[in-house]
């Protein structure tokens, strides 16, 4: 075979080892700090192979500073909470989190829980106010993201990309015992061969190391919660059936009701009056009610203690 029929077939073979690739949108739900400067790491390398990065901040953030001159595209999150006050919290904790005694197993542990829990509660705040953004997520649908890339010590990022209908990816493994990445993201973590953060176990485990592993999977998941699961849950499962119940109303539209400050105040007899009258609407109901349910509550009707008006109300459902 002649040099000339050698080279064009080594040429059509190596063209079968290429593939065609295409650049993508990526939201990103960044937090603070040292996991801040690990995230936008991989972010750099992401802008520098011509992907669209756009980090999603709130207003109070202090180190995704949208100011700074960057590659990086910002949307910023107006929130409830100063900058003054978030800056102060997180002072308070790192503070807090080095005054802990460590001689101690027992009450360092629930020391560490405490402190987080109240970090929880705040960065649930953030998630709530992005969430219930009607504009800004209306903006975030129509922009078309591939994916969701998030930090673990920040939960949301899992209930956008969800919101979203969007893939999601964990920038790195955090929580102890991968409680967040499991109940959050929905992770596998066989604890036969993937060692639990902090239990200073590799993924070459003797039997006894393995026994010891699960033991640790069984504290951080029934004794030592990192956030307050229970309150996260309620939170994602109230946005998520509220998204499903909204959709699925059809051509009929949604209705909010709503008594105001007078929600508490009402009876059980008038309750059940209301519940009847809102059931013989074709209408899918969103009812803020913070009683007992009433009786005769229909199957259109759906009971919140809260509801994101501000979400509902730019609603093209909402009549």
């Amino acid at each position: 075979m002649s040099m000339k029929w050698t080279s064009a077939l080594l040429l059509i073979q190596l063209s079968c080892y290429f593939g065609s690739g295409s650049c993508g949108k990526v939201l990103v739900w960044p937090t603070e700090f040292s996991h801040w400067m690990n995230i936008k790491t991989i972010l750099d390398e992401l802008v520098q192979r011509g992907h669209e990065v756009t980090v999603l901040a709130y207003s109070t953030s202090i180190l995704p500073d949208p100011n700074n001159p960057s590659a990086l595209k910002f949307e910023v999150s107006p929130t409830s909470l100063t900058e003054t006050e978030f800056e102060d919290s997180i002072t308070q904790l790192v503070k807090r989190w080095s005054d802990v005694p460590k001689d101690t197993f027992w009450p360092h542990f629930l020391q560490v829980q405490e402190m987080m829990w109240s970090y929880s509660d705040m960065i649930r705040k953030f998630c709530e106010d992005v969430v219930s953004n009607k504009k800004l997520m209306k903006k975030l649908q129509e922009s078309r993201f591939d994916v969701v890339l998030a930090d673990a010590v920040s939960p949301c990022g899992e209930l956008l990309a969800e919101l979203l209908k969007i893939p999601f990816v964990y920038s790195l493994r955090f929580s102890p015992g991968y409680a967040i990445e499991k109940h959050g993201g929905g992770l596998l973590f066989p604890p036969s061969y993937v060692p639990v953060v902090m239990s200073e176990l590799s993924d070459q485990m003797t039997f006894m190391e393995r026994v010891k592993n699960m033991i640790y999977v069984l504290y951080f998941d029934f004794w030592f919660q990192i956030w307050d699961m229970r309150k996260w849950d309620q939170f994602y499962s109230k946005v998520l059936e509220m998204e499903e119940f909204v959709q699925s109303s059809g051509e009929n539209g949604v209705v909010v009701f709503s008594l105001g400050s007078m929600v508490s105040n009402t009876s059980e007899e008038r309750a059940n009056v209301i519940a009847t009258a809102l059931a013989k609407i074709p209408q899918k109901v969103l009812w803020r009610f913070d009683g007992n349910k009433p009786d005769t509550l229909g199957l259109n009707t759906q009971l919140y203690k809260w509801i994101p008006q501000n979400d509902l109300l730019g609603n093209n459902r909402l009549l």
